[in-house]
């Protein structure tokens, strides 16, 4: 399909005409040519298109067209269009995009409401400057509803909406945001145009097409394998499939050799947990030290945004990341995707390799599997239509594993990072879709300690009793593995402390003696009375002159005086009262008779 842009100068205003211009796009892709003229009609809109096939400009432009074309125009702080994302780096993408189309609608203005940035200053820009277009994501844009402050009530504004657009709306529902979409939903009005984009159609989609689509024009564009086949598949024909087979103890030299091999080239290596990414981006920091490498997974923050941004604008460089970055997201000129952990499902597959060749450019896309898991290749080919070819592991390949056992051994934050990135990988293996495929009995744990570059296995319950081969453990003691950061080792040295104390305590047949007994307070308490009693027998025969105690009898009660008064000024303890007076006292029977003088 090859329509140029000019062809819809009947439906699209001058205004879209000269930013698409500057854009210097000169032809539409085949889902803008299917998707613009039926979503500028008015109809309810369910888009399946190949990754990187241009999604984002197919809702944009109608969308637009559709706001200018109102008859009563939007007031300032009316909100006429919601974009919904499953991430918020795909929501700053789209809002680039749309910001280079409001320099030609300037009647218009839009707000980003995402999680990461600061909801009152999200709020206030919304007051300031108003916000005709809400780009969100899910939890947020449900948080927004429920807020209240000052003049702002979204839930007022939204009255004016026109165009609700879900993007990845498969990967919306992946992420279990069905409930925030169902709360968003109620709160939009009923007479709107909707508009569902995505790469692959599941049954959760067609449930949400069915919830929230009137009559949708279903838009299906895939792309041949070639002219003689009939078959379709879902990446770019521009992009390169490949598969390397390799035990899991030299994974991490291979990559480490690709790296240096592409190190001028802009690569983005995904594994399947957090840990991973933290444990495995520290690792490549400290060898490439000349490569910039950045990393990005689900649970970072403030940070994400900031880190996102400068890898779109390095001309080469490395970042690590989860399946967070695997969807949408639009980065400029990646020339390779490594999948160093196979994804957990089929669709994440396709969504990784995307990431590269986009929009018409060249890309190559690998997979590292291990002998184990060669059958993945044949399940890929016939389940998401992608062909792949076998690229051979490097020979003689360096062995950087000492390295990173080095460095772990002087540093516990990365001797835990490791170990923590060990259990994930395992746990997420064990969650794996294709579990025919991906089974937990079929890893060989000791070369996936040693490709890890553990000082020791951790002990976790899918080890429990199993002889664990081919790893010998580091002959150093892990526990005293100091922290590079002087605060936190000085924590960790408080912990130990504390610990060994509280050990100690456990170990002792009695508690300690500055804790009593309850029955040694017990006879602590019966003596204190009867000394007391004793004294005011001898001071009532003092004043009746009659001295029947000696001058040692009395000198003796004289110093058991000064003993009580200094115990009840606190001026000696429990402990000191006992070894001066009451000690003797504890072993004696209790009988009144002792208070007899």
């Amino acid at each position: 399909m090859d329509v140029k842009w000019t062809s819809l100068s009947s439906v699209l205003s001058k205004e879209s005409l000269s930013a698409i211009k500057a854009l210097k796009f000169k032809r539409m892709t085949p889902v803008q040519a299917a998707c613009i003229p039926q979503f500028l009609r008015n109809k309810d809109v369910a888009v399946e298109a190949v990754t990187g096939s241009g999604k984002t400009l197919a809702f944009l432009l109608p969308l637009l067209e559709m706001l200018k074309k109102r008859e009563t125009p939007l007031k300032k702080h009316e909100v006429g269009a919601v974009i919904l994302t499953p991430t918020r780096e795909l929501a700053i993408q789209i809002d680039e995009v749309l910001s280079h189309f409001l320099r030609y609608f300037s009647d218009f203005s839009s707000v980003l409401f995402i999680g990461g940035a600061n909801v009152g200053a999200n709020i206030d820009k919304f007051l300031t400057n108003g916000g005709n277009i809400v780009i969100a994501t899910p939890g947020r844009m449900e948080d927004m509803f429920q807020r209240k402050q000052g003049a702002f009530n979204l839930a007022g504004s939204i009255k004016a909406l026109e165009v609700l657009v879900l993007d990845e709306a498969d990967r919306l529902l992946d992420m279990g945001f069905t409930a925030s979409i169902n709360t968003i939903l109620s709160y939009l009005p009923k007479q709107r145009r909707t508009g569902l984009f995505s790469a692959t159609q599941t049954d959760e989609v067609e449930n949400l097409i069915r919830a929230g689509l009137r009559n949708p024009l279903r838009i299906t564009v895939k792309e041949k394998l070639s002219t003689e086949s009939e078959s379709l598949q879902r990446t770019p024909l521009t992009l390169k499939n490949y598969y390397m087979i390799v035990d899991a103890d030299e994974k991490f030299n291979q990559l480490l050799h690709f790296l240096k091999e592409h190190k001028q080239e802009k690569v983005m290596v995904f594994f399947s947990t957090c840990a991973g990414v933290d444990y495995f981006s520290r690792a490549l920091q400290h060898i490439l030290k000349k490569s910039q490498i950045l990393s990005i997974h689900g649970k970072m923050k403030q940070k994400r945004n900031k880190i996102f941004s400068n890898f779109r604008q390095l001309a080469s460089g490395v970042l690590t990341c989860t399946d967070v970055m695997a969807r949408g997201v639009d980065i400029p000129e990646v020339h390779w995707v490594i999948q160093f952990d196979p994804p957990s499902s089929a669709s994440s597959f396709v969504h990784r390799c995307g990431r590269t060749a986009r929009i018409g450019n060249t890309g190559n896309a690998l997979v590292m599997l291990l002998p184990a898991e060669d059958t993945y290749t044949t399940f890929i080919s016939i389940n998401q239509k992608v062909p792949m070819e076998q690229l051979e592991k490097a020979e003689d390949v360096h062995n950087y594993l000492p390295t990173v056992q080095k460095l772990a051994a002087k540093d516990r934050a990365i001797y835990e990072k490791g170990m923590r990135a060990y259990v994930s990988f395992i746990q997420s293996y064990a969650k794996h879709e294709c579990s025919m495929i991906f089974r937990v009995k079929d890893l060989d744990f000791g070369k996936l300690a040693t490709g890890f570059s553990l000082l020791k296995i951790p002990k976790m319950p899918e080890l429990k009793g199993k002889d664990i081969p081919n790893f010998h453990p580091a002959e150093i003691n892990v526990d005293n593995i100091p922290f590079r950061d002087k605060h936190r080792e000085k924590q960790r040295q408080v912990r130990i402390e504390s610990g060994e104390q509280l050990q100690r305590h456990k170990k002792m047949k009695r508690p300690p003696k500055s804790v009593p007994w309850s029955r040694q307070k017990e006879k602590v308490e019966k003596k204190k009375k009867r000394v007391e009693k004793k004294l005011r027998a001898q001071k009532r025969k003092l004043e009746e002159v009659q001295p029947t105690n000696t001058t040692e009898e009395l000198d003796d009660l004289g110093s058991d005086l000064r003993l009580i008064k200094k115990l009840k000024k606190g001026k000696i303890s429990n402990n000191e009262f006992n070894q001066e007076f009451v000690g003797s006292a504890l072993n004696k029977p209790d009988s009144d008779s002792e208070c007899d003088t």
